[in-house]
């Protein structure tokens, strides 16, 4: 039987990738041992092949905790996010930067009656694919989904469209819009007055979002009605402690309320 294919936050391509640097290293190391007999290139090169494979090694084990098949930490995240939409499934959702499926996938399951819309750029760099988020969705039995490519920068929707949206570690991602705020922004203008949103991403990084109590002020000046800002999620348990680190999870934050 097939199973829905996720991918991964870490992808394979970046393992094979980071499994060849280690190798060349390695045969650093060795040719000038053997070579040049040079003590000191060959011990500049015996630490630098160390490094690349405790890289790798440490890389992969993450590989696996991120995996829907190991520890299943993505799976985890996306019903963590899930919790702070208190919406009752009626109307329309949007998940913005859907990637795999994944989470419009679980928003399918959690809310059976509502009408969902997954986007994504599926750019470059990421082994994610439309045909791959139909496919997932088709396995899962959830195929009435709706995959479209768009830029969350820009989405092609009319103010106020849904009834609820959703996005997970996207908008610090968008390439076309410098200013994330203005990508948060954009993502508040499809939610119709009154509608949900739950919003996960690396809110903590100041050099991205600035400060972020300056940020939920100027959204509650701006007509936002309820909204609410939980900081250094990457805390809460569910990714191990090795996952934790400043280049996976780290600084992140939840923007979550009713537009």
């Amino acid at each position: 039987m097939n199973k829905p294919n996720y991918g991964n936050w870490i992808p394979t391509p970046l393992l094979r990738t980071l499994g060849g640097v280690s190798a060349g290293l390695g045969g650093l190391w060795l040719a000038s041992w053997f070579l040049l007999k040079d003590r000191v290139i060959s011990a500049a090169a015996l630490i630098l092949f160390l490094a690349g494979l405790a890289m790798t090694a440490y890389m992969t084990v993450c590989h696996r905790a991120f995996s829907f098949e190991g520890k299943n930490v993505m799976g985890r995240i996306h019903r963590f996010l899930l919790t702070k939409l208190p919406w009752d499934g009626h109307g329309r959702l949007l998940d913005i930067g859907c990637g795999s499926g994944s989470g419009s996938i679980l928003c399918a399951k959690t809310w059976p009656d509502a009408d969902i819309t997954g986007i994504d750029y599926w750019g470059k760099g990421w082994n994610y694919a439309k045909e791959q988020c139909e496919q997932n969705a088709a396995l899962e039995g959830t195929d009435r989904i709706h995959f479209l490519r768009g830029d969350a920068a820009e989405l092609p929707f009319q103010t106020g469209e849904f009834d609820a949206a959703v996005s997970n570690f996207v908008f610090h991602e968008v390439k076309s819009q410098p200013d994330k705020r203005l990508v948060v922004r954009e993502a508040l203008r499809v939610i119709r007055p009154g509608g949900y949103f739950a919003f996960h991403d690396l809110f903590e990084h100041r050099e991205i979002y600035g400060d972020m109590e300056e940020f939920v002020t100027q959204l509650k000046e701006e007509g936002i009605t309820e909204i609410h800002y939980e900081a250094h999620t990457e805390r809460l348990e569910f990714s191990p402690w090795y996952c934790k680190a400043p280049w996976l999870l780290s600084g992140l934050g939840v923007l979550y309320g009713r537009r």
